[in-house]
Protein backbone atom coordinates (compact mmCIF):
# COMPACT_ATOMS: atom_id res chain seq x y z
CA UNK A 1 0.00 0.00 0.00
CA UNK A 2 2.89 2.37 0.69
CA UNK A 3 5.29 1.53 -2.14
CA UNK A 4 3.37 3.30 -4.91
CA UNK A 5 4.78 6.82 -4.95
CA UNK A 6 6.16 8.44 -8.08
CA UNK A 7 9.28 10.63 -7.91
CA UNK A 8 8.84 14.41 -8.12
CA UNK A 9 8.79 15.61 -11.73
CA UNK A 10 9.50 19.16 -12.82
CA UNK A 11 10.58 21.21 -15.81
CA UNK A 12 13.19 22.56 -13.42
CA UNK A 13 16.39 20.48 -13.57
CA UNK A 14 18.60 22.63 -11.29
CA UNK A 15 18.15 25.25 -8.54
CA UNK A 16 15.91 28.07 -9.74
CA UNK A 17 17.88 30.83 -11.51
CA UNK A 18 15.81 33.53 -9.77
CA UNK A 19 16.48 32.27 -6.23
CA UNK A 20 19.22 34.74 -5.35
CA UNK A 21 17.25 37.74 -6.63
CA UNK A 22 14.20 36.57 -4.67
CA UNK A 23 16.27 36.22 -1.50
CA UNK A 24 17.81 39.65 -1.96
CA UNK A 25 14.33 41.15 -2.15
CA UNK A 26 13.10 39.28 0.94
CA UNK A 27 16.12 40.24 3.04
CA UNK A 28 15.79 43.89 1.99
CA UNK A 29 12.05 44.13 2.69
CA UNK A 30 10.79 42.44 5.90
CA UNK A 31 7.54 40.50 5.65
CA UNK A 32 4.84 42.56 7.37
CA UNK A 33 1.52 40.86 6.68
CA UNK A 34 -0.68 41.05 9.82
CA UNK A 35 -0.86 37.93 11.96
CA UNK A 36 -4.37 36.52 12.25
CA UNK A 37 -6.12 36.30 15.63
CA UNK A 38 -6.45 32.52 15.56
CA UNK A 39 -2.69 32.17 15.11
CA UNK A 40 -2.08 34.45 18.09
CA UNK A 41 -4.35 32.14 20.11
CA UNK A 42 -2.61 29.02 18.80
CA UNK A 43 0.80 30.41 19.68
CA UNK A 44 -0.34 31.35 23.17
CA UNK A 45 -1.64 27.80 23.65
CA UNK A 46 1.72 26.36 22.55
CA UNK A 47 3.61 28.57 24.99
CA UNK A 48 1.28 27.64 27.87
CA UNK A 49 1.75 23.94 27.13
CA UNK A 50 5.54 24.33 27.10
CA UNK A 51 5.55 26.30 30.35
CA UNK A 52 3.22 23.80 32.03
CA UNK A 53 5.53 20.90 31.11
CA UNK A 54 8.87 22.65 31.76
CA UNK A 55 9.55 26.21 30.67
CA UNK A 56 13.30 25.50 30.78
CA UNK A 57 13.12 22.55 28.38
CA UNK A 58 14.74 23.08 24.96
CA UNK A 59 12.16 23.61 22.21
CA UNK A 60 11.83 21.52 19.07
CA UNK A 61 9.53 22.63 16.25
CA UNK A 62 8.10 20.00 13.91
CA UNK A 63 6.97 22.33 11.14
CA UNK A 64 4.14 20.97 9.01
CA UNK A 65 3.84 17.85 11.16
CA UNK A 66 0.87 16.40 9.25
CA UNK A 67 -0.65 13.44 11.09
CA UNK A 68 1.87 13.76 13.92
CA UNK A 69 3.99 10.59 13.55
CA UNK A 70 7.13 12.70 13.55
CA UNK A 71 6.09 14.81 16.55
CA UNK A 72 5.52 11.71 18.67
CA UNK A 73 8.77 10.09 17.57
CA UNK A 74 10.80 13.26 18.07
CA UNK A 75 9.35 13.63 21.58
CA UNK A 76 10.38 10.07 22.39
CA UNK A 77 13.86 10.59 20.95
CA UNK A 78 14.34 13.81 22.95
CA UNK A 79 12.69 13.20 26.34
CA UNK A 80 14.31 16.30 27.88
CA UNK A 81 12.90 18.57 25.16
CA UNK A 82 9.41 19.91 24.44
CA UNK A 83 8.17 19.31 20.90
CA UNK A 84 5.62 21.49 19.11
CA UNK A 85 3.95 19.81 16.14
CA UNK A 86 2.36 22.51 13.99
CA UNK A 87 0.10 21.95 10.99
CA UNK A 88 -2.65 23.97 9.37
CA UNK A 89 -4.97 20.97 8.93
CA UNK A 90 -7.23 20.05 11.84
CA UNK A 91 -8.13 16.85 9.97
CA UNK A 92 -4.52 15.69 9.76
CA UNK A 93 -3.81 16.55 13.38
CA UNK A 94 -6.89 14.61 14.51
CA UNK A 95 -5.83 11.38 12.76
CA UNK A 96 -5.69 8.34 15.04
CA UNK A 97 -2.25 7.76 16.53
CA UNK A 98 -2.97 4.54 18.41
CA UNK A 99 -0.59 2.56 16.18
CA UNK A 100 2.24 4.65 17.65
CA UNK A 101 1.52 3.49 21.19
CA UNK A 102 1.39 5.84 24.16
CA UNK A 103 1.84 9.47 23.16
CA UNK A 104 4.46 11.12 25.41
CA UNK A 105 3.55 14.22 27.40
CA UNK A 106 6.49 16.38 26.26
CA UNK A 107 4.68 17.56 23.15
CA UNK A 108 1.76 19.62 21.95
CA UNK A 109 -0.11 19.61 18.64
CA UNK A 110 -1.04 23.05 17.34
CA UNK A 111 -3.31 23.95 14.45
CA UNK A 112 -1.83 27.12 13.00
CA UNK A 113 -0.53 28.73 9.85
CA UNK A 114 3.24 28.20 9.90
CA UNK A 115 4.04 31.58 8.41
CA UNK A 116 2.33 33.32 11.34
CA UNK A 117 3.63 30.80 13.89
CA UNK A 118 7.23 31.33 12.78
CA UNK A 119 6.84 35.10 13.04
CA UNK A 120 5.32 34.88 16.51
CA UNK A 121 8.22 32.67 17.61
CA UNK A 122 10.65 35.28 16.29
CA UNK A 123 8.77 38.05 18.09
CA UNK A 124 9.09 36.08 21.33
CA UNK A 125 12.85 35.75 20.99
CA UNK A 126 13.40 38.77 23.24
CA UNK A 127 11.76 36.77 26.05
CA UNK A 128 14.23 33.92 25.61
CA UNK A 129 12.20 31.76 23.22
CA UNK A 130 14.58 30.05 20.78
CA UNK A 131 14.63 26.69 19.05
CA UNK A 132 16.94 23.82 19.89
CA UNK A 133 15.97 21.96 16.72
CA UNK A 134 13.73 22.76 13.78
CA UNK A 135 12.44 20.05 11.42
CA UNK A 136 11.01 20.38 7.91
CA UNK A 137 10.07 16.82 7.03
CA UNK A 138 9.08 16.41 3.37
CA UNK A 139 7.56 19.86 2.80
CA UNK A 140 5.47 20.32 -0.31
CA UNK A 141 8.12 20.81 -3.02
CA UNK A 142 5.93 22.97 -5.28
CA UNK A 143 7.91 21.61 -8.28
CA UNK A 144 6.58 23.98 -10.94
CA UNK A 145 9.18 26.71 -11.59
CA UNK A 146 6.44 29.34 -11.34
CA UNK A 147 5.77 28.24 -7.75
CA UNK A 148 9.24 29.10 -6.44
CA UNK A 149 7.92 31.59 -3.86
CA UNK A 150 5.75 28.87 -2.29
CA UNK A 151 8.84 26.90 -1.24
CA UNK A 152 9.78 27.84 2.33
CA UNK A 153 13.34 28.87 1.47
CA UNK A 154 12.04 31.32 -1.15
CA UNK A 155 9.03 32.57 0.80
CA UNK A 156 9.10 36.10 2.27
CA UNK A 157 9.11 34.53 5.75
CA UNK A 158 12.52 32.85 5.22
CA UNK A 159 14.62 35.64 6.85
CA UNK A 160 12.37 35.38 9.90
CA UNK A 161 12.84 31.61 10.07
CA UNK A 162 16.59 32.15 10.38
CA UNK A 163 16.05 34.23 13.53
CA UNK A 164 14.74 31.19 15.42
CA UNK A 165 18.14 29.63 16.04
CA UNK A 166 19.04 26.01 16.63
CA UNK A 167 19.71 23.25 14.14
CA UNK A 168 17.56 23.15 11.02
CA UNK A 169 16.98 19.75 9.40
CA UNK A 170 15.03 19.33 6.17
CA UNK A 171 14.35 16.01 4.46
CA UNK A 172 12.99 15.71 0.94
CA UNK A 173 12.66 13.27 -1.94
CA UNK A 174 13.45 16.06 -4.43
CA UNK A 175 17.16 16.86 -4.66
CA UNK A 176 16.54 20.29 -6.15
CA UNK A 177 14.57 21.32 -3.06
CA UNK A 178 17.42 20.52 -0.69
CA UNK A 179 19.97 22.10 -3.03
CA UNK A 180 17.93 25.30 -3.17
CA UNK A 181 17.52 25.36 0.60
CA UNK A 182 21.27 24.91 1.01
CA UNK A 183 21.89 27.76 -1.45
CA UNK A 184 19.46 29.98 0.48
CA UNK A 185 21.22 29.17 3.75
CA UNK A 186 24.61 29.95 2.22
CA UNK A 187 23.22 33.24 0.92
CA UNK A 188 22.40 34.06 4.56
CA UNK A 189 25.93 33.21 5.67
CA UNK A 190 25.22 29.73 7.03
CA UNK A 191 27.10 26.47 6.36
CA UNK A 192 24.66 23.65 5.58
CA UNK A 193 25.46 20.03 4.76
CA UNK A 194 23.53 18.21 2.01
CA UNK A 195 23.64 14.43 2.23
CA UNK A 196 21.84 11.34 0.94
CA UNK A 197 19.52 10.02 3.62
CA UNK A 198 18.68 6.41 4.45
CA UNK A 199 16.08 6.02 7.22
CA UNK A 200 16.97 2.30 7.54
CA UNK A 201 13.39 1.44 8.30
CA UNK A 202 13.11 4.00 11.12
CA UNK A 203 10.56 6.28 9.48
CA UNK A 204 9.64 9.61 11.03
CA UNK A 205 6.66 10.27 8.75
CA UNK A 206 4.26 8.30 6.53
CA UNK A 207 5.69 10.15 3.53
CA UNK A 208 9.21 9.06 4.45
CA UNK A 209 8.02 5.46 4.58
CA UNK A 210 6.14 5.77 1.31
CA UNK A 211 8.99 7.37 -0.60
CA UNK A 212 11.60 4.99 0.80
CA UNK A 213 9.57 1.85 0.13
CA UNK A 214 8.89 3.13 -3.40
CA UNK A 215 12.64 3.06 -4.02
CA UNK A 216 13.12 6.81 -4.18
CA UNK A 217 16.33 8.57 -3.15
CA UNK A 218 15.97 10.73 -0.04
CA UNK A 219 18.05 13.74 0.91
CA UNK A 220 18.71 15.76 4.04
CA UNK A 221 19.97 19.29 4.71
CA UNK A 222 21.38 19.99 8.16
CA UNK A 223 22.52 23.37 9.35
CA UNK A 224 23.75 23.85 12.91
CA UNK A 225 24.17 27.02 14.91
CA UNK A 226 21.82 29.25 12.94
CA UNK A 227 22.07 32.73 14.38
Amino acid sequence: MFANSRPVTSRQDAPHPDLQAVLARHFAHPFQKPVSAYNHDAFAHAMRAWQAWNAHAPLILDAGCGVGWSTVRLARAHPDCFVMGVDQSAHRLARDKSELGTVPDNLVFIRANLVDFWRLLADAKHTGVTLFRHYWLYPNPWPKPAHLLRRWHAHPVFPTILQLGGELECRSNWKIYVDELADALRYAGEHPDVLPYDPKGEYLTPFERKYSESGQNLWVVRCSGIR
